[in-house]
């Protein structure tokens, strides 16, 4: 704790914090039955089927957020989800008036994503393609691309622990991202406090990226935030 804080301030905050650590183990604890099997789960009104081995998005707090900062469709706006898993934030771009492309590297996911597809009647303007970041849609541009990327640095098991962390994928993301972003397009990129932020901002700073806040949510122990990411001068 900062020394120059009153010691009455520092005991609330430890209070605070360790009430805080308390809460949080017990939800994990109920949270984790909702993990590593199929469940239903609801979000804002949308039913997402979740498979065993997809991050399920209505437990960890990032998928919400970047949902939420998507902005209305322009006329004939097209959207590039990366790591879609189960395709919720997809179906919301798609609610929102995109025609969305949607890829995930883990087949399990992008299965899962053509199943809620189904489920919520959008798989006419929600194509599902098994692909490592963009390979699967090269040569293509899209008016706004959508990531919630892995937050921890190292090398993963194949399946859901692909969603967590990576070795290489903020680089190549931020590497490869100017040949998918039409002109005057945008990228809405969530991550979490907890995560490699001086990483992936340094990696976006790297590759020239003007980089903006779009949303950001304070949680006790958290802070996701939703970048905004496009070129100097759209």
């Amino acid at each position: 704790m900062d020394p120059s804080v009153p010691p009455l301030q520092r005991l609330q905050q430890g209070l605070r914090r360790r009430t805080a650590l308390a809460r949080l183990a017990v939800q994990r604890r109920l949270l984790r039955k909702r993990i590593g099997r199929l469940v239903l789960e609801h979000l804002d009104g949308v039913p997402v089927v979740v498979l065993p081995e997809v991050f399920n998005p209505a437990v960890f707090r990032s998928s919400p957020p970047l949902a939420a900062a998507v902005p209305p469709a322009p006329d004939g706006a097209t959207a590039l989800e990366v790591g879609c898993g189960s395709g919720y934030v997809s179906i919301i771009a798609v609610q929102r008036g995109y025609r969305v492309t949607a890829v995930d590297i883990n087949p399990e996911a992008v299965r899962c994503t053509r199943l809620n597809a189904l489920l919520n009647r959008v798989e006419d303007r929600l194509e599902v393609v098994e692909s490592d970041l963009f390979a699967a849609v090269a040569g293509r541009r899209f008016d706004l691309v959508l990531f919630n990327p892995p937050f921890y640095v190292g090398r993963p098991q194949p399946g859901r622990d692909q969603a967590w962390r990576s070795d290489d994928l903020l680089g190549r993301f931020a590497a490869g991202l100017d040949g998918v972003l039409a002109p005057g397009g945008q990228a809405l990129l969530v991550f979490s406090s907890h995560g490699a932020t001086a990483l992936l901002l340094g990696e976006l700073a790297a590759h020239r990226w003007q980089v903006a806040v779009a949303a950001e949510v304070v949680h006790e122990l958290e802070v996701v935030t939703v970048y905004r990411l496009t070129r100097p001068g759209d």
